[in-house]
């Protein structure tokens, strides 16, 4: 996530830092009235596929002790009142994902149009 923050503040030209210098503001004014609102116009695109990654790769991991969202799906095949059923946890779980995923993407894409509009 530094990286994204970084690479968005990298690709603001020096001329927008200049022109704060010019216009007499300070350090944090110039940072926040001119550099950042710019910067994040540039940094939502990664950010936000940095946020779908992580959301995809919580089912590679158990976090903080807890069964992850594959193994419950398992566990609940291997219940013996869920006998015969082992695709439907399954699909429940990849049209979740799927819902969850494209409903990042179609937030990032708004937002991305959203900006662009107050760019121009």
């Amino acid at each position: 996530m530094a990286e994204n923050i970084r690479g968005g503040l990298q690709a603001i030209p020096d001329g927008q830092y200049e022109a704060a210098q010019t216009l007499g503001l300070g350090y944090w004014l110039t940072m926040g009235l001119i550099i950042l609102p710019q910067a994040m116009r540039l940094m939502i695109p990664n950010i936000m596929t940095s946020f779908i990654s992580m959301l995809k790769d919580t089912t590679l991991v158990s976090i903080i002790g807890l069964f992850d969202i594959m193994l419950m799906a398992r566990n609940i095949a291997n219940d013996k009142n869920w006998i015969g059923l082992h695709t439907e946890p399954l699909a429940l779980i990849s049209i979740l994902f799927f819902v969850m995923c494209y409903g990042m993407s179609q937030y990032s894409l708004n937002l991305e149009k959203r900006l662009k509009a107050h760019r121009s």
